[in-house]
């Protein structure tokens, strides 16, 4: 409760939720004190050539903006003079352990709702330009200072031609000075623009704000991959028309009532929701161990040293089911608690019992990289 005050400005997680998620912006002066940030430039600007990584440099010189993607060559940042440029990497949390315990300080936010913990690194006056973003941020400043301008404004032309979605019209309302720990909540469609005053790193903690068009789309996929529609077109009493080129009510009714037998409830929307919402974005991969050890030894170490999951493994519940990196398994209700117990602390600790429908899909997460002994975050056989 005491951590959850700092981070909130004195605020409880319920007064934060009632007056400000989603209504309106909050300035947090050391939200986390003595934060200096998890990670050093250099370490950004290394993960940022790995392939695996999602990574964004943004240039700002004589009026022009430049956008390069990822993944980089310790080449491309020579020439990058001492302002007036940002790094930003998405997905810390899954690179980092520390990055997903700082995750841990926002677990009032329910974990569907989580995107990723972005970083930016940027010299003096460096900056991605004034824009507006669908999903609720928290800015916490690492090391260095920025300055954060914000507008409530409705004017969302964007500059055109730029490679990044940056207003045109952009008119600060208030403005502060980030130093290390503070932080900035913005809701959805807040204006903003952050610039470093010095060598700074941002960590930005989003969460996803899904359109319903989004959600409509992928929900018609997901029907597609679980349709089953038996019988076919026919037409054996066949009647000539005048027109060839119509399409005939008969074939219009027949189609009809077909496409009516797609049928719904409340429990398909929720297997959607979870497969779709745990769902690896597509340029995540897991690693699988090389040399799995057999059920049985896993299960003892597993016993002796607790469970840990992957970084990047996503785990969502609902009711009697868990959805594991978008894949969806039913439990009963004594296992639905432990493995709930796993999805939201991200860990199982040894004296944990798990009974064997547990263990055995404990053993499958685990062939297929998606968890690990706690003691053995690497594990080959003996």
């Amino acid at each position: 409760m005491k951590k959850n005050l700092t981070l909130l400005g004195g605020l409880s997680v319920k007064e934060f939720l009632r007056d400000y998620w989603q209504k309106k912006p909050l300035l947090i002066r050391q939200a986390i004190p003595d934060f200096t940030g998890l990670i050093k430039p250099q370490q950004l600007m290394s993960l940022a050539c790995t392939p695996d990584t999602q990574a964004r440099l943004v240039t700002h010189k004589r009026g022009a903006w430049q956008l390069q993607q990822g993944p980089f060559e310790t080449e491309d940042f020579s020439g990058l003079g001492k302002t007036r440029w940002t790094m930003l990497v998405q997905g810390l949390n899954h690179f980092l352990p520390q990055a997903a315990e700082l995750l841990k300080h926002f677990n009032f936010i329910p974990h569907a709702r989580l995107d990723d913990l972005m970083v930016s690194y940027a010299p003096k006056a460096g900056g991605v330009g004034p824009h507006f973003d669908s999903y609720d941020v928290f800015l916490l400043q690492g090391m260095g200072h920025r300055r954060w301008q914000i507008s409530e404004q409705k004017d969302r032309t964007l500059i055109e031609g730029a490679p990044l979605r940056i207003l045109q019209n952009f008119i600060p309302e208030n403005e502060w000075i980030l130093a290390p720990g503070d932080m900035l909540y913005l809701p959805p469609h807040w204006a903003h623009n952050g610039i470093a005053e010095d060598d700074c790193m941002t960590y930005s903690i989003g969460f996803r704000t899904p359109s319903y068009q989004e959600l409509g789309e992928q929900f018609l996929i997901y029907l597609q991959d679980n349709l089953c529609l038996d019988g076919m077109y026919a037409d054996p009493d066949l009647k000539t028309q005048s027109h060839p080129s119509e399409i005939s009510s008969d074939m219009l009714r027949q189609a009809e009532q077909a496409i009516n037998r797609i049928k719904w409830n409340k429990s398909d929307i929720a297997n959607f929701l979870g497969c779709y919402l745990s769902e690896p974005k597509a340029h995540i991969f897991f690693d699988p161990p090389e040399n799995p050890w057999p059920l049985k030894r896993f299960k003892q170490v597993a016993q002796t040293s607790g469970i840990t999951l992957d970084l990047k493994t996503q785990i969502l519940c609902h009711n009697d089911t868990v959805f594991i990196n978008g894949e969806a398994h039913g439990a009963d209700r004594d296992d639905y608690k432990i493995l709930r117990i796993l999805a939201d602390e991200r860990q199982l600790a040894a004296s944990t019992q798990l009974p064997d429908t547990v263990m055995t899909l404990l053993y499958q997460c685990y062939t297929d990289g998606y968890l690990f002994p706690t003691s053995n975050q690497q594990m080959s056989a003996p």
